[in-house]
């Protein structure tokens, strides 16, 4: 069944009921943190192990000592076929798979789609429409109040990617009613965009470098998430990529 990835992060209804998942698409920050919901939902009712599995083919169901479900990670669908899906499916595990698109994935993604136990989430770059929904999600959270003008703005300049969204909209909420004014807003979106995960492709320079650097871009505590959010998703790209060639194409916009 194939739902959407706002419905799965914003919906307080939203039923984490199934054994399988794929989380596919082309944004890496939110597949990593529609990942992370999911593993939080079950954490709320269960006592959960989390594991990680290479190829589904080989996998042998094995019950803990301590744990009341396990939850098996797939960084990517090789082995899975109906055979394999219907076999795992008798078990009492849960999968969750991710994996960019790519023309493998989409056979594998008509396969979660058909079947009713299962949820396929395509994580892509969020449109207007996506952050209107979002942005409102937070006002109605944080109980604020904004200007229309400011509204709009958020919409026009927030980023596209999930994370940064994200670390922005926390940014600004922290804010006290009367500090939600469009300057310090731009202030906030301005610090975002000055540099700050540039930190991260210059780890090999000199130690007084570095550090001078650090301190030139890190003044906050809210810097400091945003540095480890910028080296965590750099990381992923690394790890996923396939040569050097690969890594360079993916991380280009950070260069």
């Amino acid at each position: 069944m194939k739902v959407d990835a706002l419905d799965l992060l914003l919906s307080k209804n939203f039923q984490f009921n199934k054994k399988l998942y794929l989380i596919s698409g082309n944004e890496k920050t939110l597949m990593e943190k529609i990942y992370e919901i999911i593993i939080k939902n079950y954490k709320k009712k269960e006592n959960i192990l989390v594991t990680a599995v290479d190829n589904i083919e080989g996998y042998v169901s094995e019950t803990g000592l301590f744990e009341d479900k396990k939850i098996y990670l797939g960084k990517n669908c090789k082995g899975i076929d109906q055979k394999n899906l219907d076999k795992i499916k008798n078990t009492n595990d849960i999968f969750i798979f991710m994996q960019e698109n790519s023309q493998k994935t989409k056979k594998i993604k008509d396969l979660f789609a058909k079947d009713k136990n299962s949820y396929l989430v395509d994580c892509y770059e969020l449109d207007k429409t996506s952050k209107i929904k979002i942005l409102n999600k937070y006002l109605e959270l944080s109980e604020s109040k904004i200007d229309k003008d400011i509204y709009w703005f958020l919409v026009d300049r927030l980023d596209n990617r999930f994370v940064f969204l994200e670390n922005s909209l926390i940014k600004i909420f922290s804010l006290e009613q009367k500090d939600l004014t469009l300057i310090n807003i731009k202030k906030i979106l301005t610090d975002d965009d000055s540099g700050k995960e540039k930190l991260f492709f210059n780890l090999l320079k000199k130690n007084s470098q570095i550090v001078r650097m650090y301190r030139e871009k890190i003044t906050t505590v809210s810097d400091v998430g945003d540095l480890f959010y910028y080296c965590r998703f750099l990381c992923h790209l690394i790890i996923d990529s396939k040569d050097k060639d690969d890594t360079l194409k993916n991380s280009s916009v950070f260069i």
